[in-house]
């Protein structure tokens, strides 16, 4: 059983294998440009030549809130395993008496679409009786690992240790998932239902470290909006999505993160008076 791979700033997957598997399935996956959690061609394109994929599923990275390298998921479909899907039925649907049924890309109205909705049929097969909205997200890249995969597809190894790309954390667990975290979960509230947003565990770990967090709490069984957590752990010679925690809050709590960070770390009225004195004088203003 190999040992954990070492992770620097490259690719730890491709086309969902670990960049130390030279197996035939990860060649034929790299060469079909396959993605096994969708159990189709990769659905992550270049921008300049759609027909070609990029195939990276994770990355590794350390840096701001991160003191070592730890595998980053990047693409939302990373997160299509069963162990995931068992999880939230364990965690939410253990109440359930019956089969558990999973729909994918239902409208929501006014909040667009949800990724996954756990379903449950009454006694006549033909009304919904309970169901369970789930989103998965996952980080993204400033700059592209694309030079990274050019490099491995040419003999199966990285020509350097690092490649030129963040993370834009801000952008995907900020920006994008809480403005549909609010969006989302106004309706679901409403409905006094619940919805629940799949992330890997440095979602929170940033969120924490970055915007205002004070109302996001162990989950609740009464709050509407969920964050379920993964980590990626290496067993059995692949990276494996662990549950790491529940959180949860509601609208008021989606609130205060998005307003960023939390009040006593505003500047005084003073030091933004000097501010505006000081780049005023150095634009020629003043």
């Amino acid at each position: 059983m190999p040992s954990e791979p070492a992770i620097s700033k490259i690719p730890t997957e491709i086309f969902g294998y670990p960049y130390i598997e030279h197996g035939n399935d990860a060649r034929n996956a790299l060469a079909a440009q396959h993605c096994p959690f969708l159990n189709d061609i990769c659905k992550k394109p270049r921008k300049s030549e759609p027909h070609i994929k990029i195939g990276v599923c994770s990355v590794g990275y350390k840096g701001n809130f991160l003191n070592a390298f730890r595998p980053i998921v990047i693409c939302p479909h990373r997160f299509r395993k069963e162990e995931v899907f068992k999880a939230i039925e364990r965690l939410y649907l253990s109440d359930w008496d019956g089969k558990v049924d999973w729909v994918s890309e239902v409208s929501i109205g006014v909040g667009g679409s949800v990724d996954y909705v756990a379903a449950k049929l009454d006694a006549s097969k033909e009304t919904i009786d309970e169901f369970l909205c789930v989103e998965f997200q996952a980080a993204g890249t400033t700059g592209t690992p694309w030079q990274a995969v050019l490099d491995f597809k040419a003999d199966r190894q990285f020509s350097k240790s690092s490649y030129p790309y963040g993370i834009n954390w801000a952008n995907e667990f900020v920006k994008t998932m809480m403005q549909q975290v609010y969006k989302k979960g106004r309706v679901i509230q409403n409905w006094k239902r619940k919805i629940v947003f799949v992330v890997q565990d440095v979602a929170i770990e940033y969120l924490m470290n970055s915007v205002d967090t004070s109302e996001l709490r162990d989950a609740q069984p009464d709050d509407s909006i969920h964050f379920v957590t993964f980590s990626m752990d290496w067993q059995e010679a692949e990276w494996r999505l662990n549950h790491s925690g529940s959180y949860s809050t509601d609208l008021a709590g989606v609130n205060k993160i998005l307003g960023g960070a939390m009040t006593e770390d505003f500047p005084g009225e003073d030091t933004f008076r000097s501010r505006i004195y000081s780049k005023g004088r150095n634009d020629g203003v003043f």
